[in-house]
């Protein structure tokens, strides 16, 4: 399992009874979490100092209790620089299990770019949500982020984070846009990208009611996106939080459709957060991963 285990403004504290117990910054709060099935003893103090608890629906969704949360507050990946804002399904903006691949990404740039100074990289984000990957790619170098995502909220919530980020005036390009279109009028344009992140829902519908359903959808979404690759590509990445996809599945589909065209190599694992109370880890999805090597 790749494990983020190297933030300082983010743990969870501790889980258990379906939900996690988390600190976000100065800020403890307990949201629900499908892979909690189990119910240990709630310990530690913080279970009960909570400035926010998001209450599961068994009608479906849920609401928020606010007992001493600001609308808007931020948090810090090393130079990294989130705006956190609890809204609707639980969610405050941020996945922070994703930091163990904003680290592999960057790493991955910093080094090509080491190897061939002056080399100017391309990178398409799609399904990029409030920009974790885009300021961790934009970070690393001179690169060019080309952001994709259905809805104009969370585009807008991206370019506040660049900004916090200090990368205001970094080359990222803001597209608001149902992705499969979008690759798809890149291809005809000619476009092409080193690097592809995708962060694709479960289920998900565009702005103009395009439905996508992941277990359907997702194979024949990343062979299309072949055609907008360079020659010499960097990397794929693709993340999954639906349950029955395993790693071994998005291994199998880089294999079937990236390393057959471009060879490269393939590694795929579960993704987590240590929890601090009794640390263990907490598995929060999935992710393969494509690189030249």
């Amino acid at each position: 399992m790749w494990i983020a285990d190297k933030w300082k403004d983010y743990e969870v504290l501790d889980c258990s009874g379906g939900e996690k117990l988390e600190r976000w910054g100065k800020y403890i709060l307990l949201r629900p979490d499908p892979q909690v099935i189990w119910d240990t003893p709630k310990e530690i103090p913080e279970w009960k100092k909570l400035n926010a608890h998001y209450h599961r629906s068994s009608k479906g969704g849920g609401e928020w209790e606010f007992i001493s949360l600001p609308e808007q507050w931020s948090i810090s990946y090393n130079i990294l620089n989130f705006n956190l804002k609890p809204f609707s399904f639980k969610h405050t903006g941020l996945f922070p299990e994703q930091a163990v691949n904003w680290e592999w990404m960057s790493t991955l740039i910093k080094e090509t770019l080491k190897k061939e100074p002056g080399r100017s990289l391309k990178i398409l984000n799609l399904f990029a949500y409030t920009g974790g990957a885009t300021v961790a790619c934009a970070s690393s170098g001179p690169v060019s982020v080309t952001h994709v995502d259905a809805s104009k909220g969370m585009v807008g919530w991206a370019k506040e984070n660049a900004a916090l980020s200090g990368l205001a005036e970094a080359p990222i390009r803001y597209i608001v846009d149902d992705c499969k279109k979008f690759v798809e009028r890149e291809i005809r344009r000619g476009n092409h990208y080193d690097g592809i992140i995708m962060d694709p829902p479960s289920y998900g519908r565009g702005p103009k009611g395009e439905i996508w359903k992941l277990e359907e959808n997702l194979y024949p979404f990343v062979e299309l996106c072949t055609g907008v690759l360079s020659e010499n590509p960097l990397f794929v990445l693709i993340n999954s939080y639906t349950t029955g996809l395993q790693p071994a599945v998005l291994s199998y589909m880089l294999n079937t459709l990236i390393v057959k065209h471009f060879g490269g190599s393939v590694e795929a694992s579960e993704i987590g957060l240590p929890v601090k109370a009794n640390g263990l880890v907490l598995p929060c999805g999935a992710s393969g991963r494509w690189f030249c090597s």
